[in-house]
């Protein structure tokens, strides 16, 4: 099979860096672009850490566009308390070697999905405003869209940022509740999932142990993203989010769930940005969203996981 063309829209965040490395050592992806946007950092940060990224990986020539600078309605939500200063703390990064791209990720997400062809997948890694804003300004490319792969809410696992809402959601809610009536197929990839996916112990130390650039970054970057997550959930180890959202893509064997109606909550006193998963469908809505709820081997996704980061 030739390779599947993705767009990747991220907020560069660890989990994200992960995510990103994950899908450009992977030969079954072809990496057209990244896009960025305000979420776990400032736009400004999130943009020169997904450059960094892609230099890292020695994939310099990958270009990244910087996009929204704050959700369509609401106040950026940028998290240094997780991610740290930069957003992706845990290695000490060398600048960018070159700038940005001149010009905007809706742009490129509107001209590239539209001129390339065939189907183009965008995966999606933080709040949703650079899709949303995409489909508002040129919603016939949702039909030149092969899917979309989020990650995003929590249905059965709740929210990690409120007691209803996970962040990528919460932070944009108005943008993923336009993505998800977009009619495109779209693939969820909630805390439901992830955390069914958390990272083997001592999994830091075995990437550290290759000696190469990318994993001993690797290596610093969980260690310091879980660092945060288990404390806040009395674990001993994370789940990397985001990619196991590409991993998804990648692995669909190794997960499962349910087609059923997906609404967003934008207006609640106490339930603002949660993901309305109506499972057993009671509201007689049409199914609009595939919503993963398990990973059936673990161990498997981080050893596939492992395996590809090594080749970079």
């Amino acid at each position: 099979m030739p390779p599947k063309p993705v767009i990747i829209d991220t907020d560069p965040g660890q989990d994200d860096a992960f995510a990103i490395l994950l899908a450009l050592a992977t030969p079954e992806l072809d990496v057209l672009g990244l896009t960025t946007v305000a979420g776990n950092m400032g736009l400004a940060q999130t943009t020169d850490n997904a450059r960094r990224i892609v230099e890292l990986a020695g994939r310099g020539d990958t270009p990244v566009y910087a996009g929204a600078p704050r959700p369509l309605m609401r106040a950026p939500r940028p998290v240094p308390e997780i991610h740290g200063d930069t957003g992706i703390d845990g290695w000490d990064w060398a600048p960018a070697a070159q700038p940005p791209e001149t010009g905007h990720a809706v742009d490129f997400i509107i001209n590239t999905v539209s001129s390339h062809s065939g189907p183009v997948t965008l995966i999606a890694l933080g709040p949703q405003t650079n899709i949303a804003l995409a489909l508002r300004r040129a919603p016939e490319i949702a039909a030149q869209i092969d899917r979309i792969v989020f990650m995003g809410g929590g249905f059965f696992e709740g929210g990690n940022m409120s007691p209803a809402a996970e962040y990528n959601i919460l932070v944009d809610p108005e943008a993923a509740r336009i993505v998800l009536g977009s009619g495109i197929p779209i693939t969820a990839v909630p805390l439901d999932c992830t955390h069914k996916a958390p990272a083997p112990l001592g999994w830091s130390q075995t990437l550290a142990d290759h000696g190469t650039p990318v994993m001993r970054a690797c290596a610093g970057m969980m260690e310091f993203f879980e660092r945060y997550g288990n404390a806040k959930y009395g674990t001993a180890t994370r789940p990397l989010h985001d990619a196991i959202a590409v991993s998804a893509l990648l692995w669909p064997e190794l997960f499962d769930g349910r087609h059923c109606p997906v609404d967003i909550e934008c207006a609640g006193e106490l339930t603002t940005g949660m993901t309305v998963v109506d499972w057993l469908r009671q509201t007689g809505k049409p199914d609009n969203c595939l919503w993963l709820n398990a990973c059936h081997d673990p161990a498997e996704v981080y050893a596939r996981m492992g395996a590809a980061l090594a080749r970079l």
